[in-house]
C-alpha cells in the first residue's frame, strides 16, 4: 500500500512540475512556437494528473484485495463490512474487484451490489477526463506542428 501511495505521490509531483512548465509559458523567453509547446506541456500535466489519480484508486483496490483473506476476521472483505450498517451488510456473500474501471463491489446473496467506497466514482471520472484531455492536447500539438510545416512548405 505504501508503494502505491509513493507512486501516486511521484505522479502528483510530476504533474506539479509539468504544471510549472505550463505557467512558464507566460514568462519572457518562452520557446517558439509557443502554442505547440504550451499544448505539449499541458498534455504532460494532464497525463501525470491522470496517472496520479488512477494509481491512488488502484492502491485502494489493491489494499482491499489484500485485506481479504489475510488473517482472522477477513472474510467477508473488511472493505464491505467496515463503515456499513447491519441492514446494508445483510446477506453479504462475496466481492468483485476490477482495475479498469476501478471498483471493489460487495455482492449480496440476492445478487444486489453495493460499492465499498463511493470515491471510486470520482477517481474513475477524473482519471478518464484527464487522460482524454492529455490525448486531445497531444493530438492538437501534432496537428499544429503539421499545419505549420505545410504553411512553411507552401510559402517556399
Amino acid at each position: 500500500m505504501l508503494t502505491g501511495l509513493g507512486v501516486a505521490l511521484a505522479c502528483a509531483i510530476g504533474a506539479l512540475v509539468a504544471g510549472a512548465g505550463v505557467v512558464a509559458m507566460a514568462l519572457p523567453g518562452r520557446p517558439e512556437p509557443w502554442p505547440v509547446q504550451l499544448m505539449r506541456r499541458a498534455a504532460a500535466t494532464a497525463a501525470w494528473g491522470a496517472a496520479a489519480v488512477y494509481v491512488l484508486g488502484l492502491s485502494a483496490v489493491l489494499a482491499s484485495e489484500h485485506d481479504f483473506g489475510s488473517g482472522a476476521n477477513s472474510v467477508p472483505a473488511p472493505a464491505c463490512r467496515d463503515g456499513f450498517d447491519e441492514a446494508t451488510r445483510e446477506g453479504l456473500s462475496h466481492h468483485r474487484s476490477a482495475y479498469l474501471p476501478l471498483r471493489f463491489d460487495c455482492v449480496r446473496d440476492d445478487g444486489s451490489v453495493y460499492s465499498s467506497d463511493p470515491d471510486y466514482g470520482w477517481m474513475n471520472a477524473t482519471s478518464a477526463a484527464l487522460a482524454l484531455a492529455a490525448a486531445l492536447l497531444f493530438i492538437g500539438a501534432g496537428y499544429a506542428t503539421e499545419l505549420r510545416a505545410r504553411k512553411a512548405a507552401a510559402a517556399s
